[in-house]
């Protein structure tokens, strides 16, 4: 992203900006961000704000790099603990080749509360890590008295805690508070009344909210409201007021009532008064009150280490008890005076020394995105205290003796002090198989190696798995590739750059699928040797095929994904939980057959009718038609079989495409002229001589209203550049699957103009086919082919035989796979092009070739903030797996970094039945599916009706 030009580098940003948008990746592209503390959490906030695609990012820190650092730090290495460098200086080339267009500068000068802070007013944002909270309380003061305002952020990792606070100044304003697309609502009715009621299409709730506004369009009868906007109060899901419509011109039909969004004021208070009276993120519904005892036992630490001059030591009782009697204090200063959680005082106090890398994994995700807002005006802002502790996972580790958490002076010591050294040794001796190396699995595999998983000197090995190659636009989220990595395998390399961060992993890595052609590979032999699987998936069906291999094997299953700024993590332990497969989501609605053939209404339905315009004539026919040439090597022994009236599939249209190949550049722009005709003038037309305008159903209703709209034929216009577009691009497709070679001059317009001169369009004739106006009806598998077709078949291949157009060579074409990342091919400006037009001779609003793009490409969009949050929360729920936990200690998580909301929720029990007259459930344990299929028969030969748990 050139700052000067503020161009878009789509190839390595098109997945951001599916979430950000262009007007927020250009206000990020010109900022600032000053970001002080570079140990594990700092690490994680640079690498996602670079990534994102800042101007500048400035990293600050005086502290030379340790072995500690090691355990928490990815980008810092064994040679620079032994060149004793400054941590800022040590990680800076690493984290600016993650990004070219960022520019990186690294400060090793002191900032305390002597500092002149002046220094911070060229940033837009300051991010204060491992600060102590009397300078950040300082720099807050600063930060928030600029006009505008320095977007302040400050978060901490302590042991099991984690904070993180955010001050946007007085006001903030967000043009966009959640990132969605605006809602569309077809209107049913809209009454003469005060207030007036608008009702939606049966079965399509409108889900808005009260205080909304929409504007309308379309509508009949009550014409006025076309144009205005309304702010409307909820009456049911599928109705709302809108205010008084008495005086208004009777309603007929028809309309579509569209969200606006409206800009909304964001309000902050700063960090002296906000310790006393926090607003904060309730993250675990079932513990409300604990934010606030975090918040005062994380004051505590503050304080004790004001007081001490140190930070409590790892497991000692005394500093534990000395900081339970601080909170007691603290808790007493603030306003709503909080009950102090005492063992949660405790642990942080034994903790505090360590460091959990997958929860500043978690935060800094969280963190990051906060700065994105800060710097862009999109999304909600955190209003302004977010605490996520991992009380649950230490709970257990009670009756461990002090030992087990003392350093031992290796990398994992951070660690150690926060979980004891069984468990570490436990992470080391793993087995574990990732499945994916895309974004989490990328953010997975760092995890691994901060934690140490499948290092251990004779047990653990990490098996990975992914078939594809590295494309740019990976760069932008998949923080293991560079740009010298395109077009290698994904897994390889991230397994070399995962031992750059940990030498001492054993991973084993594989290019393979993993699905049921693979099971020789993925067999349950390899199955059951792992402890625990973690997909890192992009699709449902991959996850239900290795759900179902884990559960038939007995084998733990973490799931997690992202889908722009949202993310989920699911948690599957056998006999403890339910399995993937357990739950299903709704399936995804299907757009009508008749409503993409004929009746489109929104502009997703041009976008799917243009891709399968795409799909049928350059994949699927020439597929086909190979298909059956290979099947019958000669046009000859063709006609000889269907003239003594054998039937061959598929002959018909194979014959009708070989009478009809183009083969020159001239036949293929005059095709694509026909083609133009054919979908966007002569379809038009047929259906209003199927149904007139005048036309009206049953019941008297007329046949075109809302959501139906009529067509009308769009006149061909050379001049016009979405026409010209179309023929241009059609055309190059045409000679791509045909063969015909075509040359720059061939795309002059002065050529183009030429051969379309001379075309001679085949006028409209109408037909009396029945057009399909049911919604459930499917695309019918088969079209029957008549007798007269058949006879014009046979007439057509003793032309084409007798014309020398039968050869070998015209018995092939070259069928095309849709890409949608190559900008060069064509694929994306056909799509766009004929959507659009279909569009225009609907009336729909159309699609820029951006938009179109997504939809069309079925793009997920991703960032990085949100896949470095969904895999920390995964690495935390894998030590309790590995420390074999109770089923209550589990939780899934379901996030929206844009709202911001983060919701934990405890895992789903399994589900247990009784099975009468069956002995020997145990073996349940050793044969998974095998012993359910042998219950199954025994309970069916007793007659007996029950289950086993899954």
């Amino acid at each position: 992203m050139a700052a000067d030009s503020m161009e878009i580098d789509d190839a390595l940003y098109s997945r951001q900006r599916y979430v950000l948008g262009d007007t927020a990746m250009q206000k990020m592209a010109q900022s600032h961000v000053f970001l002080s503390g570079i140990g594990g959490l700092g690490v994680e906030i640079a690498k996602n704000i670079i990534l994102a695609g800042v101007k500048a990012l400035t990293v600050h820190d005086t502290k030379q790099c340790t072995k500690w650092d090691l355990g928490i730090n990815f980008f810092i290495h064994e040679d620079d603990i032994t060149s004793q460098r400054n941590r800022a200086e040590a990680t800076l080339h690493r984290i600016a080749e993650l990004n070219p267009y960022v520019h990186v500068a690294a400060s090793t000068v002191p900032l305390d509360e002597t500092t002149d802070l002046s220094f911070l007013k060229q940033y837009q944002c300051v991010i204060l890590t491992e600060v102590s909270l009397l300078l950040q309380k300082k720099i807050n003061d600063f930060c928030h008295a600029q006009q505008p305002p320095i977007k302040f952020i400050s978060a901490d990792v302590y042991g099991i805690c984690s904070r993180l606070f955010c001050d946007f100044g007085d006001e903030f304003e967000v043009l966009d508070t959640t990132g969605e697309e605006p809602k569309e609502i077809f209107i049913s009715n809209i009454t003469q009344s005060n207030p007036g009621i608008v009702t939606c299409l049966e079965n399509h709730p409108h889900r808005l909210e009260t205080g909304q506004f929409l504007t309308f369009r379309e509508v009949n009868g009550m014409s006025c409201l076309n144009g205005s906007t309304h702010q409307i109060t909820v009456v049911s899901p599928y109705s709302f007021s809108i205010g008084d419509t008495s005086d208004m011109e009777p309603y007929l039909h028809g309309g579509i009532a569209v969200q606006v969004k409206t800009p909304k004021m964001f309000y902050f208070e700063r960090l002296e008064k906000q310790i006393t009276n926090p607003l904060c993120l309730v993250a675990d519904f079932s513990k409300p009150e604990a934010p606030l005892q975090i918040h005062v036992a994380m004051l505590a630490l503050n304080h004790f280490q004001e007081n001490f001059g140190r930070g409590p030591n790892i497991g000692c009782l005394q500093d534990a008890e000395e900081m339970l009697k601080i909170a007691m204090s603290v808790s007493e200063t603030l306003e709503n005076k909080p009950q102090v959680n005492g063992d949660v005082v405790k642990w942080l106090s034994r903790t505090a020394q360590g460091f959990l890398a997958p929860l500043a994994a978690a935060v800094g995700g969280v963190a990051s995105q906060e700065v994105l807002k800060a710097v862009t005006g999109k999304f909600s802002p955190l209003q302004q205290w977010l605490y996520i502790d991992m009380s649950d996972m230490v709970t257990p580790l009670e009756k461990m003796g002090s030992e087990e958490f003392l350093p031992r002076g290796d990398r994992y010591d951070a660690l150690r002090a926060c979980i004891g050294d069984s468990l570490c040794q436990k992470l080391h001796d793993l087995n574990v198989f990732l499945v994916g190396c895309g974004a989490i699995g990328c953010e997975m595999l760092k995890n691994f190696a901060l934690l140490g998983v499948g290092s251990g000197q004779d047990k653990g090995l990490v098996t990975i798995t992914d078939p594809d190659l590295i494309e740019k636009s990976n760069l932008n989220r998949q923080f293991l590739f560079r740009p010298h990595h395109i077009q290698k395998p994904k897994s390889y390399t991230a397994a070399e750059a995962t031992l750059n961060i940990n030498p001492y992993l054993k991973i084993d890595s594989y290019i393979n699928k993993v699905c049921p052609a693979t099971e020789n590979t993925y067999s349950d032999e390899f199955y059951t040797k792992q402890d625990v699987i973690v997909t890192a998936l992009d699709n449902v069906e991959a996850r239900r095929y290795i759900d179902s291999r884990c559960v038939a094997n007995l084998r733990p299953l973490i799931d997690s994904g992202t889908m722009g700024t949202k993310g989920h993590t699911e948690v599957i332990v056998p006999h403890l939980t339910e399995s993937y497969n357990s739950h299903r989501d709704p399936p995804e609605e299907e757009i009508p057959f008749c409503t993409l053939k004929s009746f489109p209404a929104a502009i997703e339905h041009t976008i799917q009718w243009a891709r399968d315009k795409f799909e049928s004539s350059f994949s699927h026919k020439p597929s086909l038609f190979n298909k059956f040439w290979q099947t019958y090597p000669s046009a000859e022994e063709v006609l000889q079989r269907i003239k003594s009236g054998e039937s061959l599939e598929g002959c018909f249209h194979v014959i009708k495409t070989l009478s009809r190949r183009p083969r020159s550049w001239t036949q293929c722009v005059e095709l694509a002229r026909i083609k133009f005709e054919k979908y966007f003038s002569h379809k038009a037309l047929q259906l209003l001589h199927s149904f007139p305008l005048d036309t009206r159903l049953k019941d008297g209703s007329l046949f075109w209203q809302s959501p139906k709209r009529p067509p009308f034929p769009v006149k061909f216009e050379f001049n016009d550049p979405l026409h010209y577009g179309f023929i241009v691009s059609a055309a190059k497709l045409f000679a791509t699957v045909y063969c015909v070679p075509f040359t720059e001059k061939d795309l002059s317009e002065e050529t183009i103009l030429k051969i379309i001169s001379a075309v001679k369009v085949p006028e409209f004739r109408p037909s009396n086919k029945v057009v399909q106006t049911d919604e459930t009806a499917r695309k019918p598998d088969h079209i029957p082919v008549s007798s007269e077709d058949e006879r014009n078949a046979i007439f057509q291949l003793e032309k084409s035989i007798l014309s020398n157009e039968a050869l070998e060579n015209d018995l092939q074409m070259k069928p095309i796979s849709f890409e949608k990342d190559d900008d060069s091919n064509g694929h994306i400006d056909f799509i766009t092009a004929a959507s659009n037009l279909r569009a225009k001779m609907y009336n729909i609003e159309p699609a820029d070739r951006f938009k179109t793009k997504r939809i069309a490409g079925k793009i997920i969009p991703a960032i990085a903030t949100a896949t470095a949050a969904v895999s920390g929360l995964v690495a935390l729920e894998l030590i309790k797996v590995v420390g074999g936990y109770p089923a209550d200690a589990y939780k899934n998580c379901f996030l929206n970094l844009a709202i911001p909301i983060m919701v934990f929720t405890e895992t789903a029990e399994v589900r247990r039945t009784e099975i009468s007259q069956v002995k020997g459930l145990e073996k349940w344990q050793q044969r998974g599916k095998r012993f359910l299929l042998k219950i199954k028969q025994r309970v069916a030969r007793r007659h007996s009706s029950s289950s086993v748990h899954v």
